[in-house]
C-alpha cells in the first residue's frame, strides 16, 4: 500500500475520511490558528495542544510522548510559526501510527484463510464482516461467511443478507446452536467445497466477561482442531466512538486470544479519533482498516499519514 494518499481522488476513500472524522467540531488545527494569531511557540502553546489532545482521546501515555518531542524542537527554535509546529505534529503522529500501517494479506496457500472476528456488542463487526467479504469477492475469491453468533438471530438474518448480496457462501445452524460446533461444520464445509476465505463471526461480548471470553478461547482451539495452524486472523472490531474503552477492549481482547489485526469503525460519527494514536502507541497491533460510514465502500485500509492528516486537520484536510 502506498503511504502517501495525498493523491487520492476527490470523493475517494481518503478524502471522504479527512471531510468525516472530527466533522462539526472545531480541529486541532483550526483551534490552534485561532488561539495564536502571530504568537510565537512557547510553552503555554504546548500546554494548550496537549489539552487538546487529550480531549481528542490521544491518551496520557501518546499526549506525553508527542509533547516530549515537541517540546524540544521548540527549545531548539525550530518551531517558529503554527504551520511549522502543526506539520511536526503531523510527523509525529504519523512516525506512531506507521508501524500499524499493515493491510489484510490473504495467504492464498492456506485454504481456505480462516478470519476469526470478534469484538463487543454493537461495535460494527457483522457489518465489517459484509463489507470485508465484499472487498474478497472483488479480488475474485470464494468466500463463505459462517454465522457463529447464534444468540441473536437478527445477527444470523443480518449476516445471510451480506452473503447474498456480496455472492458469499453462506453458513448457518439454529438459533442458540453451539458456536463451536457451527465454526467447526463450517470449516469442514469449507475445506470441501475449496473455500479461500472463511469469515467467522461471533457473539458480540463485553471484555469483562470472563465466561464469555472462555467460550471465545473453545472457538478458537475448534478451529485449530480442524487447521492446526488457524484461525490465521484474529480481526477485533473497535467503536471509535468508545474513547479510552476502546483501548481497554483491545487490551483485554489480545491478552486473552491474540489479536493479530484491528478494524476501528464508526470515525465518522466521533470527535475522539485520537484513539487510534492511543491503541497504536500503547499495543502496536496491525490497522487492518476504518470504517467511516455504513456504506459497502465506507470501509478501507488504514494509512498512517492520512489518518494523521485528518487527525490535525478535520474537514480542513479535504480542502487542501
Amino acid at each position: 500500500m502506498s503511504d502517501a494518499p495525498q493523491s487520492d481522488k476527490p470523493g475517494g476513500f481518503f478524502s471522504r475520511l479527512k471531510a468525516r472524522l472530527n466533522r462539526g467540531s472545531s480541529s486541532i488545527a483550526r483551534d490552534l490558528r485561532s488561539l495564536l494569531g502571530g504568537r510565537k511557540i512557547d510553552a503555554g502553546v504546548l500546554e494548550d495542544l496537549e489539552t487538546r489532545l487529550l480531549s481528542a482521546d490521544v491518551g496520557v501515555e501518546a499526549t506525553s510522548y508527542i509533547l516530549k518531542d515537541l517540546n524540544r524542537r521548540v527549545a531548539l527554535r525550530e518551531l517558529a510559526d503554527v504551520d511549522a509546529l502543526l506539520n511536526a505534529l503531523r510527523e509525529r503522529l504519523t512516525d506512531m501510527l506507521k508501524p500499524c500501517e499493515k493491510p489484510l494479506l490473504i495467504e492464498r496457500d492456506k485454504k481456505p484463510y480462516v478470519v476469526l472476528v470478534v469484538g463487543v456488542n454493537g461495535s460494527g463487526k457483522t457489518t465489517s464482516i459484509g463489507k470485508l467479504a465484499r472487498q474478497l469477492r472483488e479480488q475474485n475469491m470464494a468466500v463463505m461467511l459462517a454465522a457463529g453468533d447464534t444468540f441473536r438471530a437478527a445477527a444470523v438474518e443480518q449476516l445471510h443478507i451480506w452473503a447474498e448480496r456480496t455472492g458469499a457462501v453462506f453458513s448457518a445452524q439454529h438459533t442458540g446452536a453451539d458456536p463451536g460446533a457451527v465454526i467447526f461444520d463450517s470449516l469442514k464445509a469449507a475445506q470441501a467445497r475449496g473455500i479461500d476465505v472463511v469469515l467467522a463471526d461471533t457473539a458480540g461480548r463485553l471484555h469483562s466477561q470472563t465466561h464469555l471470553m472462555d467460550e471465545l478461547k473453545k472457538i478458537k482451539r475448534v478451529i485449530a482442531r480442524v487447521m492446526p495452524d488457524a484461525p490465521h486472523e484474529v480481526l477485533l472490531i473497535l467503536d471509535a466512538n468508545q474513547g479510552q474503552n476502546a483501548l481497554a477492549q483491545a487490551q483485554q481482547f489480545h491478552a486473552a486470544l491474540g489479536v493479530t489485526g484491528l478494524v476501528l469503525t464508526k470515525l465518522d460519527g466521533t470527535a475522539r479519533g485520537g484513539i487510534v494514536v492511543a491503541i497504536a502507541r500503547s499495543l502496536g497491533l496491525p490497522i487492518r482498516f476504518i470504517g467511516i460510514g455504513e456504506k459497502a465502500d465506507d470501509l478501507g485500509a488504514f494509512s498512517a499519514s492520512a489518518f494523521a492528516s485528518a487527525l490535525v486537520d478535520g474537514a480542513e484536510a479535504s480542502a487542501s
